[in-house]
C-alpha cells in the first residue's frame, strides 16, 4: 500500500562557521537561515522548522520572525516552530505569534510545542526549573483552548486566569496545526494524545525503530480518549552529500564537536567514531550518506513507524552555510523523490 509522506528540514540556526573556521556573527547567520529557507521552497520541500533556543551557539531566539521573513520570499512551503518551548514562554502570546504568521503565509504556518532540551529560557524569562512539569501542563492546557478560537475562561495557577478572554487575530482556516514535541516518555505521549495534537518524534541516538511502541501508545490513547485519527512526524538529524563517504567526512567534524560540547554541558562522555559510524549506520539516528542512503534509511524509518511526517535536522553544529545549502538541494531534489518512489507514493 502506498504511504503518502510529508518532508521536510529543521534547523536550530546553529552558528555556522566561515572559510577560515571563524564563527559568523549570529546576523549573518539569520540572514543566511532565509536563504535556506528560500532554497527548501524551490527544491520542493513540504515544510521547514526552526527551533527555539537563547544561547551563544545558536542564533534564533525568535523563530517566528525568521519564518515570517521566509513567509514572504516563498509560496508553497510550510513554516513552523522545531520547537517553540511553551513552558517558558506565554501561550496567547505564542498563539497570536504563529496566527499572524498563518496570516501573512496564507496559511502555512504550523506550532510544535515543547518543553524544550535547554533550560536557558527558563531563568531569562524568570521560571522556575522546579515547575518544569507543572509549567508545561498548565500551559498546554491553555494553548488546547485557544485553539478553539472561541473566548477562552481558564484558570491556573502559573499565569493569571481568563475570563471569556477573545484573542486576535483568529486563523482564516479556523485552526492552527498544532503538534507536540516528544523526546521519548510515555506520558509526554499519552498528553499529546489526550489533547488529540499531532506527534512529533525527536529521534536522536538509537534505532528509530525502538519508537515503534509509542507510536502504538499514541494510537491507542488517541483511541481511548475518542479523539480523531492524527499524524505522527519524526525529526532526526543527517547530512546529505554525493558519496557515503563525503557526507560521513564532511559531517564529522562540526557533529563531533558539537555533541562533545552539550555533552561536557550534561556529564556525557566524548562522542567516539565508533559510535558516530553505528549511528550512521542502517539501524541509527543519523540520516547520513549519499541521497539513494538516506532515501532508503528514512522509507524504512517511515515504514517502521508509520510515520507521516519526516524532517531531517540539516543543521550540525558549525558545518558551514554552502554546505548546508548543497544538502538541502539534494535532500529535495534527489531524496525526497526517492523517498516517495520508494513507499509507493
Amino acid at each position: 500500500m502506498a504511504r503518502t509522506i510529508e518532508l521536510g528540514i529543521d534547523t536550530f540556526g546553529d552558528v555556522t562557521q566561515d572559510g577560515d573556521g571563524r564563527p559568523l556573527p549570529q546576523a549573518r547567520v539569520l540572514r543566511d537561515l532565509v536563504e535556506q529557507g528560500v532554497l527548501a521552497d524551490k527544491v520542493g520541500l513540504d515544510f521547514m522548522g526552526i527551533g527555539e533556543h537563547h544561547r551563544e551557539d545558536f542564533a534564533v531566539s525568535a523563530p517566528e520572525v525568521v519564518l515570517a521573513a521566509i513567509a514572504g520570499k516563498t509560496e508553497r512551503i510550510r513554516l513552523g516552530s522545531a520547537v517553540t518551548v511553551l513552558s517558558s514562554d506565554d501561550p496567547v502570546r505564542v498563539y497570536q505569534r504563529f496566527a499572524t504568521l498563518d496570516g501573512i503565509s496564507n496559511g502555512r504556518a504550523e506550532v510544535i510545542l515543547g518543553r524544550g532540551s535547554f533550560t536557558e529560557s527558563f531563568p531569562l524569562f524568570g521560571y522556575r526549573l522546579d515547575q518544569y512539569e507543572e509549567l508545561f501542563e498548565e500551559k498546554l492546557g491553555l494553548f488546547a483552548e485557544l485553539l478553539t478560537q472561541r473566548p477562552v475562561t481558564w484558570t491556573g495557577r502559573t499565569r493569571e486566569s481568563l475570563t471569556a478572554q477573545s484573542v486576535y487575530p483568529l486563523v482564516e482556516s479556523g485552526t492552527l496545526r498544532t503538534w507536540i514535541g516528544v523526546g521519548g516518555s510515555p506520558e509526554s505521549v499519552v498528553r499529546a494524545a489526550g489533547y488529540g495534537l499531532p506527534l512529533m518524534l525527536a529521534i536522536i541516538g538509537g534505532s528509530p525503530a525502538r519508537f515503534a511502541p509509542f507510536v502504538e501508545l499514541y494510537h491507542r490513547a488517541l483511541e481511548q480518549y475518542g479523539k480523531a485519527w492524527q499524524p505522527v512526524g519524526v525529526h532526526s538529524p543527517g547530512y546529505v552529500a554525493e558519496t557515503d563517504e563525503q557526507a560521513r567526512e564532511g559531517l564529522w567534524p562540526y557533529y563531533s564537536a558539537m555533541v562533545t560540547k552539550i555533552g561536557r554541558e550534561r556529564g556525557w562522555p566524548p562522542i567516539t567514531r565508533e559510535r558516530y559510524e553505528q549511528e550512521a549506520g542502517p539501524d541509527g539516528a543519523l540520516f547520513v550518506g549519499a541521497p539513494e542512503t538516506v532515501a532508503r534509511k528514512i522509507a524504512a524509518a517511515v515504514n517502521a513507524l508509520g510515520a507521516d511526517r519526516f524532517d531531517l535536522k540539516y543543521s550540525n553544529g558549525a558545518m558551514p552555510h554552502e554546505q548546508l545549502l548543497s544538502s538541502i538541494e539534494l535532500y529535495g531534489t534527489v531524496v525526497a523523490p526517492r523517498v516517495r518512489e520508494l513507499l509507493g507514493g
